[in-house]
């Protein structure tokens, strides 16, 4: 399967998990499982689970299914999980934070 740019790799897990944009402009997407940002290029995946980390609840970063492994050693501690463009979990996501 031929990578997805940006647009291509929004519009894909948009129709997979009917996702909307979210409207706090913290992710780029939200859905019943959590907030999604989308991510094409692995050049982008430091400052995406930067962004994620800075999200409450479930988080997610979806990926080009051929980058999982640029995008995996970056996860650590971030308690994001990855998907790819067909909303496949990749990596699952770790129960949210508790706040205090």
């Amino acid at each position: 399967m031929a990578k997805l740019d940006q647009a291509a790799l929004t519009e894909a897990i948009v129709g997979v998990t009917g996702a909307t944009p979210d409207p706090s402009g913290a992710a780029d997407l939200v859905y019943d499982k959590g907030n999604i940002v989308v991510a094409a290029d692995p050049k982008d995946y430091k400052a995406a689970f930067k962004r994620l980390k800075k999200v409450d609840g479930y988080r997610w970063l979806v990926i080009n299914r051929a980058d999982l492994f640029a995008a995996n050693n970056l996860s650590i501690g971030s308690k994001a999980g990855i998907m790819d463009q067909d909303g496949k979990i990749l990596k699952q996501a770790d129960l949210p934070r508790q706040k205090m």
